[in-house]
């Protein structure tokens, strides 16, 4: 008989925990932040990869709103994404946006930079400035083989003779 109130006990604890995980993980996560409260701003992309819907944006380092939907313009070709700011935080109608990579290994981030104008950006309004993500394994590529060729016509000159 004791041993099953030490089994019950023991799946009690576990079901604590459990749910005092799960409670974590949704207070850290941004489902539970209120991004959905503040208003709407709309940037356009040449390349939006790396971004998703909850992927931070950011002024400052410091995370002032999420991406909220992302979708393909039909027209332009561009990524068009709508991004939920604070309500707090007032853009300037000339803030530039950047895709950010988040480390070496992490993801991506919207980054935003504002400008110096007097009026500011309003709900449904646009971003004007923007650049996309850059991809660091074509970088990388254009790099190693740029050098190779450097390396290949430098080899190629020191080999030929005057006669």
């Amino acid at each position: 008989m004791r041993r099953n109130m030490i089994e019950t006990v023991m799946g009690g604890v576990v079901l604590l925990v459990a749910v005092a995980f799960v409670v974590f993980a949704f207070r850290s996560t941004s489902i539970g932040d209120g991004a959905g409260d503040g208003y709407q701003v709309l940037v356009s992309f040449d390349d939006a990869s790396g971004l998703n819907i909850g992927t931070d944006v950011r002024m400052a380092g410091v995370k002032i709103g999420t991406v909220v939907e992302q979708r393909l313009n039909p027209d332009t070709y561009f990524a068009e994404v709508l991004l939920g700011i604070n309500d707090a935080i007032r853009l300037p109608s000339d803030t530039s946006a950047r895709i950010i990579p988040d480390g070496l290994l992490g993801g991506n981030y919207v980054a935003l930079e504002p400008g110096g104008a007097e009026d500011y950006i309003a709900d449904g309004g646009q971003i004007q400035y923007a650049q996309g993500s850059i991809n660091v394994v074509d970088l990388l590529g254009r790099f190693i083989f740029s050098a190779a060729d450097a390396a290949s016509d430098s080899g190629s000159q020191g080999a030929e003779t005057p006669q």
